[in-house]
């Protein structure tokens, strides 16, 4: 009788983890995808990741940070 009862918890545990992993997997991959745009409105060398976004901020993105060799300052908006 101890042994059904054994494999009945044993059964539903592996239920419960099979679907927690489950949702975090989804959670995982819902993961907000970001989209950069070079800047039209910054000119120069983008030595200020501050600077950058908030010129960005002016052109409707929501954020910006210096990237590259040649440091150009790219806008970023949530896709």
């Amino acid at each position: 009788m101890e042994r059904k009862g054994f494999g009945f918890c044993f059964i539903c545990m592996l239920l419960i983890t099979f679907f927690a992993s489950q949702e975090v997997v989804m959670m995982a991959e819902a993961k907000p995808r970001v989209c950069q745009s070079q800047s039209h409105g910054f000119h120069g060398a983008c030595a200020s990741n501050h600077n950058c976004a908030l010129v960005c901020r002016n052109e409707g993105f929501t954020g910006g940070t210096c990237r590259g060799l040649r440091r150009r300052c790219y806008c970023t908006k949530l896709c």
